[in-house]
């Protein structure tokens, strides 16, 4: 069976002293020492999950909409 690939978002941060990914289309996320670890261990969490999660609990989990933008704030 053939694999497809699909694009989801990676949001990272920096905590402490490493970095905590999200991917906020299926809830996931994951951590790493850098900031390319973390991308990388959030990418093989999703992995697992589509290996794991039969068609019923991806489709319940997974949001197709997420934007992600900035916002100008005042403060003060």
């Amino acid at each position: 069976m053939s694999q497809v690939t699909t694009q989801l978002t990676a949001i990272i941060e920096r905590e402490g002293t490493g970095y905590v990914a999200l991917c906020p289309e299926l809830d996931i996320a994951s951590q790493g020492e850098s900031v390319e670890d973390a991308r990388q261990n959030l990418s093989e969490a999703v992995e697992l999950f589509f290996d794991a999660a039969g068609p019923s609990e991806v489709q319940r989990r997974l949001h197709t909409e997420v934007y992600v933008t900035r916002l100008d704030v005042a403060v003060g």
